[in-house]
């Protein structure tokens, strides 16, 4: 179960802050990729401190897959001076031709410095993001090339690399960066919950579980369409356990003997939360300021 007792890789991260902290002075800004799905989850917590005063745009990205009314809220809580917040789907395109645009705002005076001294060459920026966020397919996109390694499973970008675009942008390609151990439980189970951890290491049911309590607090009504189920209040009796199950049921998911098949339903259940089957869900739930 992904918590505080698991420890991920502390060398490799370590090894990660030392490379941006001494990569920091090459660039003019940071792109900070998130997951739109769980915005506060995929921000790592010491990133703020690492980047220091350097000027920062949000993407909030795989925006298809997340609730649109939740984007929005966390795109308003992520603009600030000094950053910005789009919005962005490495898949569909979305968002990207805006940011180009961003960088040149954020990076205004020194764009406007080598003007005056008669520098012409491109921005440089950072970026940075946890495993399996689409660092890579962002810069395979921006660059139209496929310099950046892309799979889907975490932890493919290994060392830093500099990509050129068109767009007068290079991008410094830096590897995904996990924090050794998670203070809050739920942070840990919203990144197994959306691949950012590696399937290998975490029990899947426990795991699905998780996923369940968060679709019948915040998504009920996409919960009971995907499966059948009729209505949440039918089922107030139920462990997220015995949730399950019922929906392993449902999709035929039996051993001999007649018993579910709980870790097939199990990872039935993640992959669709995955492939955005079950609907656009955004797991780090914020209530709006005037609900």
């Amino acid at each position: 179960m992904p918590s505080q007792e698991i420890q991920w890789f502390p060398g490799h991260m370590a090894k990660t802050r030392r490379m941006i902290k001494e990569n920091l002075r090459f660039v003019d800004a940071v792109i900070e990729i998130l997951d739109a799905r769980i915005p506060l989850s995929s921000r790592n917590p010491e990133l703020k401190d690492l980047i220091a005063q350097k000027p920062a745009l949000v993407l909030l990205n795989k925006s298809s897959l997340a609730d649109p009314g939740q984007t929005v809220l966390w795109q308003s809580d992520y603009t600030a001076e000094n950053t910005l917040c789009i919005p962005t789907d490495c898949l569909t395109g979305r968002g990207l031709n805006q940011i180009a645009p961003a960088l040149r705002k954020l990076c205004a005076e020194v764009l406007a410095k080598n003007d005056r001294r008669g520098v012409n060459r491109p921005l440089r920026a950072m970026v940075l993001g946890i495993p399996n966020v689409g660092k890579s397919t962002l810069i395979n996109r921006l660059s139209r090339t496929k310099k950046a390694k892309v799979e889907d499973r975490p932890g493919v970008t290994r060392e830093r690399q500099w990509v050129s675009t068109s767009l007068g942008i290079d991008l410094l390609d830096m590897p995904g960066m996990l924090w050794p151990k998670f203070d809050e439980r739920l942070v840990g189970e919203n990144l197994a919950i959306t691949g950012a951890i590696r399937d290998s290491l975490l029990d899947r049911e426990e795991i699905a579980i998780a996923l369940i309590d968060r679709l019948r607090r915040y998504y009920p009504g996409l919960l009971c369409e995907r499966y059948s189920l009729g209505r949440i209040e039918d089922y107030s009796g139920h462990t997220n356990f015995s949730l399950l199950e019922v929906i392993g049921k449902k999709r035929g998911f039996l051993v001999p003997g007649g018993e579910v098949d709980t870790p097939r339903a199990a990872g039935m259940l993640l992959d669709e939360l995955r492939e955005g089957k079950i609907g656009r869900i955004t797991l780090d739930y914020k209530e709006a300021k005037n609900a």
